[in-house]
C-alpha cells in the first residue's frame, strides 16, 4: 500500500518520534509498500528519496522540553499539495495534538487516517486547554495508537476515546555487535549516558551529582556521555579533579551511538519523568549493556518490572549511586540483566512492531467507506 507519514517535529534535530517515525519508514519500505515522510525541515538538507521537507520549525515549549515545530499558511499549502500528489492509501499522523504538520494534516486530509500519540503529560495543561479545538482534527482519525500505556492514559484523560497499544520499536539486529570505542570501557570500569545534555528531565545532572560520589570512592571509573548541548557547562557541575574522567561525546551518528553503548560496563538512563516509553532503554537493551534506570511509569514498562533492568527511585543520586555500585561489583549480576535485556526487546523489533501496525492499516481501510486520501482544493499560496 501507499503510506503517507507525517512528522511534527524537525528532522534535523534527533528525537524518540523522529526516530520512531524513520525506524517505521524503513520497515515498511522492507516489507514492499511505498512510503513518504512529511516533516519540519529545511529544504536545502540531504534526504532520502522518501523524506519530503515542509518548511524550516520554530522552537516551541511542549512537555516540558523545547519542540520544533512547523505551523502557518505556507505549511499547510505545502502539507495539502503532499497529500494530494500522494494518493496514500492511509496516512499516518504521529502526535497529531502537538501544534504542527500532523494536527495540519488532519484539519486538510479526509479518508483513513491513523495516529500515533507518543506524549506522556498526565497534568498537561496545554492539552487540557487545546481539546475542544483539537476536536474538529482527531475526529477524523480512524485508528488510534499509543507506544505505551502512559501514553494512552494521557490520551483518554486529556482528549478521550482509546487506543491499540503499540510500542516503539527498535531495529535489534543493528545494535547486537559493535566495537567498543577506542580504549574504553578500561579497568575502573565506565558507565554510559546517551541523551540531551541541556534537557533537565533525561536527569544528566543527576547521574554527575552520584558520580561524583562514586569517583571518590572508585578509583579509574569513568563516565561516557553521548548527546547534544553544552559539554562545559556539564562539566562545570562536576568537582575539577573527577572532569577528566568524564568524556563528552557531542551529538554521535548512529555508528558511534551503538559503539556506546558496547563501551560501558553499565548503561544509566536517570530520566525524571514524561518519557511514554525509552527508546535509549531498548537501544541499550539489543546491544546487550546492563541497564540502570529511573523507576518511571515507562522505564519500568519496558524493563519488565527490574527483570530487564535495575531500577532505582527517580532524581535520587544517592539511590543511583547505590544501584551503580551493586552492579559495578557484581559481573554475574550484570550478565544475568544482559541476558533478561535482550530476550525482553524482542518483543520491540521492528519487523513485530511494523507487522500490529500494518494489522491498524487493514482494520482502518476494511471500514473506509471511500478510496485514497484526499485534500482540501485550495490552492497552494
Amino acid at each position: 500500500m501507499r503510506v503517507g507519514l507525517v512528522c511534527p517535529y524537525t528532522w534535523e534535530v534527533p528525537g524518540g518520534v523522529q526516530q520512531h517515525v524513520g525506524d517505521l519508514a524503513e520497515t515498511l519500505m522492507e516489507l514492499g509498500h511505498e512510503v513518504s515522510v512529511l516533516t519540519p525541515c529545511d529544504s536545502d538538507a540531504e534526504l532520502p528519496a522518501h523524506i519530503v521537507p515542509a518548511g524550516r520549525a520554530v522552537p516551541v515549549p511542549y512537555n516540558g522540553s523545547v519542540a520544533r515545530l512547523a505551523f502557518g499558511f505556507r505549511v499547510a499549502a505545502r502539507v495539502r499539495r503532499w497529500i494530494r500528489e500522494g494518493e496514500f492509501d492511509v496516512l499516518h499522523v504521529h502526535e497529531p495534538a502537538a501544534p504542527s504538520l500532523s494536527l495540519l494534516a488532519c484539519w486538510v486530509a479526509d479518508g483513513p487516517i491513523v495516529a500515533t500519540f507518543h506524549t506522556s503529560n498526565p497534568r498537561s495543561r496545554a492539552m487540557s486547554v487545546s481539546a475542544a479545538a483539537l476536536r474538529t482534527a482527531l475526529e477524523k482519525i480512524s485508528g488510534r495508537i499509543a507506544v505505551s500505556e502512559s501514553a494512552r492514559k494521557t490520551l483518554v484523560e486529556h482528549l478521550g476515546g482509546d487506543a491499540v497499544l503499540i510500542p516503539n520499536g527498535v531495529a535489534v539486529q543493528r545494535f547486537e555487535k559493535a566495537e567498543p570505542l577506542d580504549g574504553w570501557p578500561g579497568p575502573g570500569g565506565a558507565i554510559g549516558f546517551v541523551g540531551r545534555l541541556d534537557e533537565p528531565r533525561k536527569g544528566l545532572g543527576v547521574l554527575l551529582e552520584a558520580f561524583t560520589t562514586l569517583g571518590r570512592q572508585r578509583e579509574g571509573l569513568r563516565l561516557l556521555v553521548a548527546g547534544p548541548g553544552d559539554a562545559d557547562e556539564a562539566l562545570s557541575r562536576l568537582p575539577a579533579d573527577l572532569r577528566d574522567r568524564v568524556e563528552m561525546l557531542g551529538r554521535v551518528d548512529d555508528e558511534d551511538k551503538i559503539r556506546a553503548y558496547h563501551s560501558v560496563d553499565l548503561f544509566c538512563a536517570p530520566n525524571l519523568g514524561g518519557e511514554s516509553f525509552g527508546i535509549v532503554l531498548t537501544e541499550a537493551m539489543s546491544a546487550g549493556a546492563a541497564i540502570l534506570a529511573s523507576d518511571i511509569p515507562a522505564f519500568r514498562q519496558v524493563l519488565r518490572g527490574g527483570e530487564a533492568g535495575h531500577l532505582f527511585a527517580a532524581g535520587d543520586p544517592a539511590a543511583l549511586a547505590g544501584g551503580a555500585a551493586e552492579l559495578l561489583d557484581s559481573p554475574s549480576r550484570r550478565r544475568a540483566l544482559s541476558a533478561s535485556a535482550r530476550a525482553a526487546v524482542r518483543g520491540y523489533d521492528w519487523r513485530t512492531v511494523a507487522e500490529d501496525v500494518l494489522r491498524v492499516y487493514e482494520t482502518v481501510l476494511a471500514g473506509a467507506a471511500t478510496g485514497p486520501v484526499t485534500a482540501g482544493r485550495r490552492e497552494e499560496a
